[in-house]
């Protein structure tokens, strides 16, 4: 019965936690609407016009100049998939880093929708995977582990992200991958492979727990495997 109880209020815990996840925060991409009244270079961006981007591009106002959700044309493109406007924008000297109003930059919009092939054009291009994003001051290695982006963390592990930077919620991505994890084979992968490049395995959440008390806790049995084999 003790130990019932102590489940259930561990899971109530993991319930409050996640109830710090509101939909307000998320990353917004822009919709069908703000596409259509587009102008200029956003429009150029969302639309993948090379032409444009290079017709426009030589006013560097123009290359950060911000919607209404304070998003630049290369968050547009990023959104968009429009890999060839990403390059031509950071070629002609578009801010890789810029963060929008949820302080989301490029690499980690890339890194939530699972879309390695623009998030490794990015990361070859000056974008970088150690900047702190998002209103969880987290990091895009952090949000990739969470959804369980197994490719996007071993990218973002190559290209030096902090395994063990702690965000708002008092979580690494290793802690992440087991608590908003499911538990299958990529969130698996990713819990492997941030182990195997060395991220911390005693670090913990604000109760205490290390990312395998709570594998142990939510029955991830083969999480709590592949941490017992480092």
């Amino acid at each position: 019965m003790a130990t019932s109880r102590r489940t259930r209020a561990i899971r109530a815990g993991f319930a409050l936690g996640l109830a710090a996840f509101s939909p307000a925060m998320a990353q917004v991409p822009p919709a069908e609407s703000e596409i259509a009244a587009y102008r200029g270079l956003h429009a150029a961006a969302a639309t993948g016009d090379i032409a444009a981007i290079a017709r426009l591009a030589g006013d560097r106002a123009a290359l950060e100049a911000r919607d209404g959700f304070g998003r630049t044309p290369l968050h547009v493109a990023t959104f968009r998939r429009q890999r060839a406007a990403i390059l031509a924008l950071l070629q002609a000297g578009a801010d890789a880093n810029a963060l929008e109003n949820q302080a989301y930059d490029a690499v980690t919009i890339a890194a939530v929708a699972d879309d390695l092939e623009t998030l490794d054009l990015l990361l070859a291009n000056g974008a970088k995977a150690t900047n702190i994003t998002s209103p969880y001051v987290g990091t895009a290695l952090i949000a990739a582990a969470h959804l369980g982006h197994d490719g996007v963390v071993r990218s973002l592990i190559r290209a030096g992200a902090p395994l063990d930077h702690v965000n708002n919620l008092h979580w690494t991505a290793l802690i992440e991958a087991v608590v908003l994890g499911d538990g299958g084979p990529r969130h698996q992968a990713c819990v492997k492979a941030l182990i195997e490049a060395g991220a911390r395995l005693d670090l913990t959440d604000r109760d205490g727990r290390t990312a395998r008390d709570l594998a142990t806790i939510r029955g991830y049995d083969a999480m709590v495997r592949i941490m017992d084999r480092r």
